[in-house]
């Protein structure tokens, strides 16, 4: 075994799990405490190795392969190379870059409202040439703060499209916690098209989900404030 995990650079402990996991020959045994493993097992321990690493493959998924019982190999979280543009496709998360002046019509302060968002991080803009470029998505969202703006949400109000920076620390919170959890979850169960259509379907929903919960917290907060007149606090994420 010492000279086992020398050849592999693997330890005795995970050479032990390949045993269990039913990816090595069993080695053979000259006496009751001796055990002799030959090349086959070097190659073996190997090419689990590599699959493990390089195509994010689960010991089960390596052991359904090699007995021909898997017809499609469901990913690791590793393995999710193009999860982001499946699910971003079929959201409507889209990348094509319409300039902000197509906007001015319908907003005559979309380009200060551009400005604005794109120094806080919410959007990202882009300069070709003299024409200033964003997203449609980010686009969508400068429309939003222009929906806002005429019923009043605005500097003369105290309502500058700055105002809402705290967005973003909320949003990297709540986005990278959702995201932990799908891929632990989903890792060597489904493949990137089946998690792309739950995701489809959740993400949507989630978003009413966690809009709820913050109209709820918002009404309280305005309650609380109105009736005691103390001070409101936000509290920080666990």
């Amino acid at each position: 075994m010492r000279e086992l995990e020398a050849r592999t650079g693997v330890n005795r402990e995970t050479i032990r799990v390949y045993f269990r996991a039913g990816l090595l020959p069993e080695p053979s045994r000259p006496a009751r405490n001796v055990a002799d493993y030959g090349e086959e097992h070097v190659l073996a321990i190997q090419s689990v190795r590599k699959l493990q690493r390089e195509a994010g493959m689960t010991l089960p998924q390596i052991k359904a392969t090699l007995n021909g019982t898997s017809p499609r190999r469901a990913l690791g979280a590793s393995a999710f190379q193009h999860l982001e543009n499946l699910v971003a496709a079929r959201v409507g998360v889209e990348e094509r870059m319409v300039p902000v002046e197509s906007m001015l019509e319908t907003n005559p302060k979309a380009r200060i409202d551009a400005h604005a968002l794109d120094r806080i991080g919410v959007i990202s803009l882009v300069r070709h040439g003299e024409a200033e470029l964003m997203t449609l998505t980010d686009a969508g969202l400068v429309g939003i703060w222009g929906r806002m703006r005429r019923v009043g949400f605005d500097e003369e109000h105290g309502f500058p499209p700055e105002i809402v920076d705290y967005y973003i620390e909320a949003a990297e919170y709540v986005a990278a916690k959702e995201a932990q959890l799908f891929l632990e979850r989903v890792e060597g169960r489904i493949d990137e098209d089946e998690a792309a259509a739950m995701l489809e379907f959740a993400l949507p929903l989630m978003l009413d989900f966690f809009g709820l919960i913050r109209l709820k917290a918002f009404l309280r907060n305005i309650g609380q404030k109105t009736r005691s007149g103390g001070e409101i606090k936000p509290i920080p994420p666990r």
